[in-house]
């Protein structure tokens, strides 16, 4: 099958032609439909966070269900479904009190006698995130995995798999936004839309978006936001703080940079709770002023994944789309064919996009 193969880091997708095996126990084989480009793959990419290479790289993807291995219960051939990153074990502390994101043993699902994909020279691939989503079919634990309604548009659906999973879920679940407060979204990409998004749905009374680009706070606008800020004319934080006559309730960090991150800090009003949900570089330390912290009652947070429970909330979502209150058609920027997707992060690298979407039929 075709693959997108990130053979060295630093470097770019390589196209090329893999070997998938047959589903074993608890697994499940998928034809990949969809899948988005997520600025997680681009970190391995660039180097910003390593893997030993050759990786399959993509993990936001739906498609149909081609075959299954032996005890799996949940899903048949034909059913429609999402992948997760969030795979669960189902038994540990973290799943067993809802918090499949933080699970520890969502690599042991992943183990088999002999791997699951390899290249034309005999050489294991290992699947990015234990999905691989940049090839025409996925060999996955069914713990990765929702079934979804057959109506959903598998395009849109893909996004749900990671980015809109991720803004939602860290107003939704991390954060816990309350109508009527307060809410800053520091980055405007497909993460940080949702979280916009997150923030309408939720009754928030004011929304800000801030990002360096005008176009994307238009479209911010069109998706809920109520003020917008463009942080290269001038102090974000500050003009947060006019705004709302003295910080946020709630801030989300949606980029993944020290200084972005600090600024979500910052522009909170005494009480508030920032949440970083960017992949900070792993090198990099945050630095906060302790009184805010302390005697402020400030609180800083991350959030893996939008605390998902992900089985529950994807239908939710879904459910939400289909009903006009959640908008996905909006957050595609472009479709592409698998032999683009070094473009479409060229794209992502410039700005110019929100999400997009690879067509593999």
């Amino acid at each position: 099958m075709k693959a997108a193969v990130l053979n060295q880091i630093p470097g770019e997708l390589e196209i090329e032609e893999i070997t998938i095996d047959k589903p074993a126990r608890s697994e499940v084989l998928i034809r990949t439909v969809n899948a988005g480009l997520c600025h997680s793959d681009l970190h391995f990419m660039t180097g910003d966070w390593q893997m030993p290479p050759p990786l399959l790289m993509g993990h936001e993807a739906a498609g149909v269900v081609e075959a299954v291995g032996e005890d799996v219960s949940y899903v048949k051939p034909g059913d429609h479904v999402i992948t997760c990153l969030s795979g669960f074990c189902g038994t540990c502390r973290y799943c067993t009190n809802g918090q499949l994101s933080l699970c520890p043993n969502k690599r042991k699902l992943q183990e088999r006698s002999q791997p699951s994909l390899v290249n034309h020279e005999g050489t294991a691939v290992t699947p990015f995130t234990g999905l691989g989503a940049f090839a025409e079919q996925m060999l996955v634990h069914e713990h990765f995995v929702v079934k979804i309604r057959e109506d959903m548009p598998l395009d849109k659906a893909a996004l749900i798999g990671c980015g809109v999973t991720t803004g939602l879920g860290a107003v939704f679940r991390t954060a816990k936004v309350e109508p009527g407060s307060t809410v800053c979204v520091i980055g405007a990409g497909g993460i940080g839309m949702s979280a916009v998004q997150g923030a309408r749905i939720a009754g928030a009374g004011k929304i800000i978006a801030v990002d360096l680009s005008d176009t994307k706070l238009e479209q911010a606008q069109a998706l809920g936001a109520t003020h917008v800020v463009n942080a290269s004319e001038g102090d974000p934080v500050g003009a947060v703080q006019e705004i709302t006559g003295g910080g946020v309730d709630y801030s989300f960090e949606a980029i993944g940079l020290k200084a972005t991150a600090e600024q979500s800090f910052n522009m909170l009003a005494p009480g508030g709770t920032a949440t970083v949900i960017g992949m900070i570089p792993i090198n990099q330390n945050l630095e906060i002023p302790g009184y805010q912290l302390f005697l402020m009652e400030k609180k800083l947070q991350g959030s893996m994944m939008g605390s998902n429970q992900f089985r529950t909330d994807m239908p939710r979502f879904i459910d939400l789309y289909l009903d006009g209150r959640l908008k996905l058609d909006e957050m595609v920027s472009q479709h592409i064919h698998l032999e683009q997707v070094n473009e479409g992060y060229d794209a992502m690298k410039q700005g110019d996009t929100m999400r997009t979407i690879i067509d593999f039929e």
